[in-house]
């Protein structure tokens, strides 16, 4: 369904369709067949154990709840070694100053996912300019003190025992409370809208500082692959982030020192908006039981001397291409991992691991010199290179592939 509001045949949609809940691996191996993609060495083809409930389809787009399903039926404790301290706004000032950014975009979406509100003072202030908001908390014992908000506000506020940082895990595990994002957008009645149409909701929060860097890989695997909050559309983010993770986000040649993978696909998949930056003494950290806390050990102190950023991450309309799918998206992955490995190399010498196409051949068709280097080139000139050597009509395998780069962490 998806892949036909983004300008590709119908028809492949079909024959993609048993691509989708395959490991990388198999998914790889598959596209070889399919001519697409060349796997070269041992190892490609592993299997690995898939429960056939966690497999996904383009069917799932619009699943189907089972009647026995509902929030009460989901386990509603957290294991006490397992809790983490959190930052949190408590500032009544900052929370004007996010809402008023919010609210500064003109567009018709005032539905509003919160991810761990804590002490509820955003969420107060974006009830109060008139906003739905689904309050996803993540501590029980913030609950009882949001669901108060709420009372007399005819439905506007949901609160939601769950962590959305932790939703839909890519390693199948299971993580409580258990609550998958195909289960609360289907209570809650939302639905889903075509990616070339307009922003489903938004997503307003802070990244937890502990797993920010696996938190950032894991969305941008969601979005490209159009899996979890993303099979409903191009949700927002708009997340606090710390300094240097955000320097890293908008980086690119101009400071190659910060530019990486991780640059390059999140410019590529969405527009990053730099909204408002603010000190770290401004957030407030909380332990179970909602005990505020001082910052104790060395690197907590160092990192109260930097700031929070709060960043806009908006999926681009026209990501998916003919040549940049959901189905082969982590091959666009691959492809960037290994270039960043060598950051300081020319781009022909990548080329020649990377495809059998002739290089200079690539070259010319992306109006790149020999001399270009890999920290020389833009987010664009990443997608231009993929889609170039995608669609090179003369090569029955685009790719040469060694799979120890699948789980390489950049």
């Amino acid at each position: 369904m998806i892949l036909g509001d983004i300008g590709t045949d119908p028809k492949a949609v079909r024959m993609w369709v048993p691509l989708v809940g395959l490991p990388p691996r198999l998914r790889l191996s598959a596209l070889s067949g399919a001519g697409h993609f060349c796997a070269l060495r041992h190892g490609v083809a592993r299997w690995k154990d898939v429960a056939a409930r966690h497999s996904r389809a383009w069917s799932d787009f619009h699943p189907q709840l089972l009647p026995s399903q509902g929030f009460g039926d989901s386990p509603s404790w957290m294991p006490r070694c397992r809790f983490e301290a959190g930052h949190y706004i408590t500032s009544p000032r900052l929370a004007e100053t996010v809402v008023r950014i919010l609210w500064g975009k003109q567009d018709a979406c005032k539905l509003f996912l919160e991810c761990n509100p804590g002490p509820g003072i955003l969420t107060q202030a974006l009830l109060e300019r008139g906003a739905r908001v689904i309050a996803l908390e993540s501590d029980r014992t913030f609950i009882p003190h949001l669901e108060s908000l709420g009372k007399n506000l005819s439905g506007k506020l949901d609160v939601i025992h769950c962590d959305f940082f932790k939703l839909d895990p890519r390693n199948l595990g299971v993580v409580k409370p258990n609550v998958t994002s195909q289960l609360l957008f289907q209570n809650l009645g939302i639905e889903a809208l075509p990616w070339s149409r307009g922003i489903p909701l938004k997503v307003v929060g802070i990244f937890p500082t502990k797993n920010e860097r696996k938190t950032l890989w894991k969305l941008l695997h969601d979005i490209y692959s159009c899996s979890s909050i993303y099979r409903y559309g191009r949700v927002e983010l708009n997340l606090f982030i710390t300094e240097k993770e955000c320097q890293k986000l908008m980086a690119n040649p101009q400071n190659p020192r910060l530019y990486q993978a991780l640059s390059v696909l999140w410019q590529v998949a969405c527009e990053v908006e730099l909204l408002h930056v603010e000190p770290w003494s401004s957030f407030d950290i909380y332990t179970q039981n909602r005990q505020q806390e001082k910052p104790k050990s060395r690197e907590s102190l160092e990192e109260m001397k930097q700031n929070l950023c709060f960043i806009r991450l908006t999926p681009r309309r026209n990501l998916f291409t003919e040549n940049l799918t959901p189905v082969n998206y982590d091959v666009f992955f691959h492809m960037l991992k290994q270039c960043f490995m060598k950051r300081n190399a020319k781009l022909i010498d990548h080329l020649h691991s990377l495809s059998p196409v002739d290089a200079m051949d690539i070259l010319k068709q992306t109006r790149k010199k020999e001399k270009t280097k890999i920290t020389n080139m833009y987010p664009r000139d990443f997608k231009h290179l993929f889609e170039t050597i995608e669609c090179s009509k003369d090569y029955s395998c685009k790719w040469l592939y060694d799979d120890f780069m699948e789980d390489l962490a950049m």
